[in-house]
């Protein structure tokens, strides 16, 4: 793992303490379902779901892929998509290259990205997408809703064989703001450390 990235993560266990029970339960719920995957020697499939797959769901489906490498945890597959697509958006980019990834963007209206957090591992490729994209599996595989309007709105997910609500505060409220950098930097972080709080639990 590269040496900032390696330096932020140290962090995030201390911080455990900071997630409320009830959000604890929820994430040992995910745990759950992935311990039961491994145990039957099943590939585990995690889609992160948002709106716009902008932001969030991105930030969650990254931190869970660095999550169960850095933990060890084989044959474990993160995605994300939306219910519409737009961009990964940039303020959300800068925020994990200030966490230590290194990322290359494709350049276009919606770039590819290649997210690389070790040598040795194979690169994340983010993009905004719909969650039910090609690039997403369709068949079993866990939904994991990370917006509140997203989970209103899209009351199941077909392919879908567990869904769970765990939502964040949009960090999109800051843009164009003094607090914009710190308020990406907030979520980043808060969603690095409930990713690794949860794959801790599997």
């Amino acid at each position: 793992m590269y040496k900032e990235l390696k330096k932020y993560t140290k962090n995030l266990e201390s911080d455990f303490n900071s997630i409320l029970p009830e959000r604890k339960e929820r994430l040992g719920k995910l745990a759950d379902y992935i311990r039961s995957k491994i145990e039957k020697d099943q590939p585990v499939k995690l889609n992160f779901i948002c709106t716009h797959n902008s932001r969030r769901s991105h930030l969650a489906q990254i931190w869970t892929a660095v999550a169960a490498h850095q933990l060890g945890l084989k044959n474990i597959q993160t995605y994300s998509g939306g219910t519409e697509a737009t961009a990964f958006n940039s303020r959300a980019v800068a925020a994990i290259e200030r966490a230590g990834f290194m990322v290359k963007n494709s350049g276009g209206e919606n770039p590819r990205y290649m997210v690389k957090f070790d040598e040795k591992a194979e690169p994340l490729i983010c993009f905004s997408k719909t969650f039910d994209d090609d690039f997403n599996p369709d068949t079993s595989f866990a939904a994991i809703m990370t917006c509140s309007d997203a989970d209103e709105n899209c009351p199941f997910v077909p392919g879908a064989e567990f869904r769970i609500s765990i939502t964040y505060r949009d960090p999109k409220e800051s843009d164009g703001t003094n607090a914009e950098k710190e308020t990406y930097d907030e979520r980043c972080f808060q969603i690095a450390t409930e990713m690794f709080y949860m794959v801790s639990k599997v």
